[in-house]
């Protein structure tokens, strides 16, 4: 899963309307923002197996404290006890933590048996990466769904705001469809370095645009 988790922070917008995409995108994401760094830590292992099958490449062989069920529970409750000591908003910290607990949700229904209610346990996955059509069809009506619900909740204050938008959207599906077609990964380092850089970017470029758009409902500017 990789747009699908972007896709529930836009749909959070309407859920946590004060909060920025940008805290929104790290939300559902910070299990592969803290992947790639434990990765080079030597805390978490991977390796590449090449195949017909692109979403079947990479094979995650432990990461226990980035992606497990129990690990993200207290990742979430951790990232959204200190939302909540920063803004007071009690709702959104709420919705922060759930997100952050989602992207195990999302990838126990995409991967391969691989991930872990708690580390040590049992690996589990309904692998839905099997089926690649049927990954992206579902990951393309995340998207679209999660871009509609965040373009209704707000609206674009200037050109950054309404260009911008798409120009996350375009980058996002860009990055996600060409890799369909890219060549397996052979250097894990290089993998977990580039993961960092990208995986940044796309919060950096949701805090960007969101600056530039406004609530539809009348809340406060994002914080």
């Amino acid at each position: 899963m990789f747009i699908g988790h972007y896709a529930l922070a836009l749909a959070a917008k309407r859920a946590a309307p004060r909060t920025s995409l940008g805290t929104l995108f790290v939300a559902p994401t910070l299990a592969d923002l803290l992947w790639p760094v434990f990765l080079l830590l030597g805390w978490e292992r991977a390796h590449v197996v090449p195949g017909p099958n692109p979403f079947l490449t990479l094979w995650l062989d432990d990461y226990p404290y980035s992606h497990s069920l129990l690990a993200l529970v207290v990742w979430g409750a951790l990232f959204g006890y200190l939302y909540k000591t920063k803004t007071g908003d009690k709702r959104a910290a709420l919705v922060i933590g759930l997100l952050v607990v989602s992207h195990w949700v999302l990838d126990f229904v995409t991967h391969r048996p691989d991930i872990q209610l708690y580390p040590g346990g049992a690996k589990l996955g309904l692998g839905l990466w099997n089926s690649p059509a049927a990954t992206v069809i579902v990951e393309s009506v995340m998207l679209i769904a999660g871009v509609a619900i965040y373009a209704r909740v707000t609206r674009a204050r200037d050109g950054i705001g309404r260009w911008g938008l798409w120009g996350l959207v375009v980058l996002l599906a860009g990055s996600y469809y060409s890799t369909l077609f890219t060549p397996a990964p052979t250097d894990m380092r290089a993998t977990a370095i580039f993961g960092i850089i990208f995986e940044w970017l796309f919060v950096l470029m949701a805090w960007w645009v969101d600056r530039h758009r406004d609530i539809t409902s009348g809340h406060p500017a994002p914080l």
